[in-house]
């Protein structure tokens, strides 16, 4: 599944390129859109990210992509790998910007984790 954002200015750091926090931000809010729509009805919360790998600093203006693909289910948790690609403006071509693995955890009414269903 692929989302887009557009970089804009209140997203820079002070070194004029997207700020490291609002990417995670995105991704997170991202692979959790990716997450509700394979499992709706679920609760689901972030319990990690892998390591995070900034490639390559992100200028305004920027299109950027959200790649999610479900890597791994288990019993109570779902985990995605996702890329970040940016086309920066004036460029010829998208560059992976960014990577992670992301997990979530089911829970049930009572807060403690509780089995996910099996996908169709």
């Amino acid at each position: 599944m692929d989302n887009f954002t557009i970089v804009r200015p209140e997203h820079l750091n002070h070194h004029g390129y997207l700020f490291g926090g609002v990417m995670l931000k995105w991704v997170d809010e991202n692979a959790w859109l990716a997450a509700s729509r394979d499992y709706p009805g679920c609760n689901l919360v972030t319990i990690g990210m892998a390591a995070c790998r900034f490639k390559h600093r992100v200028k305004n203006g920027s299109i950027l992509r959200f790649n999610m693909h479900k890597n791994n289910q288990g019993r109570t948790s779902v985990t995605y790998d996702v890329k970040v690609y940016a086309d920066a403006p004036g460029a010829l071509s998208e560059e992976e910007v960014f990577s992670t693995a992301i997990t979530f955890v089911r829970l049930g009414a009572d807060g403690e984790p509780c089995k996910l269903p099996q996908p169709a």
